[in-house]
């Protein structure tokens, strides 16, 4: 792989990712709901349960839940179905250049305009909770950091959905609906199982580590320096478990989240019939 070339590749798409108009709405939607929860959240410091900036934190965590993986997710899915229906992924496969170097560039590209709408979303409501006169930047930083991870997960889905379509509508419907059923039902579908088999704590909580989403709540959660007991029993049983080592146990989750959905979507891009 020649880094020029990846390079790049790379900077192309981070230009084509930063045209779409759906990923600064995103942006400016969760970063407009930052800045009101990190100021409404400040306001409320002194009532009962987490201080200012605790509720802040556990109010964004709802945000990042809805905003984070549909960021990715359709930045992702666009990427190579888009390039195949305008009939320029055969034009670019046919220079010299080798095919992870199309796939890693454009991965690269993509990654770095996800994280500059995260960045975005994550600077306002930095300035939300400085105006408001709180907040605690370690935590700030953990949760950002989650927040990244989870960030590039959703765009390795959002690629692997991408490959195996042909067209952009559809790549995006795809990405809307893998959206919905990791966001709404796989809270539903964790209730229903625990109503109707009554599952252990240990069966509880790998359903929930099978969710890139819940993964992500675990440990923004945990970065609160708050109890797991809002999650219940899998929450506790996970703190029991890992103890201390829990928070590096959910990055590595996150990690071969990313890895495998990177690396899938590549193997299918890696196929000639796939490729064009």
């Amino acid at each position: 792989m020649e880094l020029y070339l990846f390079w790049t590749i790379a900077q192309r798409e981070l230009r084509e990712a930063l045209r779409n108009k759906w990923l600064w709405f995103y942006a400016v939607g969760f970063g407009a709901l930052a800045f009101a929860l990190a100021q409404a959240g400040m306001a409320s410091a002194g009532y009962a349960g987490l201080g200012g900036f605790g509720r802040t934190a556990a109010s964004l965590i709802n945000a990042l839940l809805l905003f984070v993986p549909l960021i990715g997710l359709t930045v992702g899915a666009g990427v190579i179905a888009g390039e195949r229906e305008r009939g320029t992924l055969m034009y670019l496969l046919a220079q010299p250049v080798n095919r992870a170097e199309v796939f890693f560039g454009k991965a690269l590209g993509a990654a770095l305009a996800v994280l500059a709408a995260l960045a975005l979303g994550f600077g306002l409501a930095g300035i939300g909770l400085a105006s408001a006169g709180g907040g605690e930047p370690s935590t700030y930083l953990a949760l950002g950091g989650f927040a990244t991870l989870l960030a590039l997960a959703s765009l390795g889905l959002g690629f692997v959905i991408s490959v195996l379509t042909r067209k952009s509508a559809t790549a995006s419907g795809a990405a809307l609906i893998l959206w919905l059923a990791l966001v709404f039902l796989g809270d539903l579908s964790l209730i229903g199982a625990t109503m109707a088999f009554r599952p252990p704590p240990s069966a509880m909580l790998t359903l929930l580590l099978l969710n890139p989403l819940q993964v992500f709540k675990l440990g923004a959660i945990y970065s609160l320096r708050a109890t797991l007991d809002t999650l219940g029993a899998a929450g506790q049983y996970a703190q029991l478990q890992f103890g201390a080592m829990l928070t590096w146990v959910l990055v590595g989750l996150l990690l071969v989240w990313i890895v495998a959905a990177f690396g899938l979507a590549f193997a299918l891009f890696n196929q000639k019939r796939n490729a064009a």
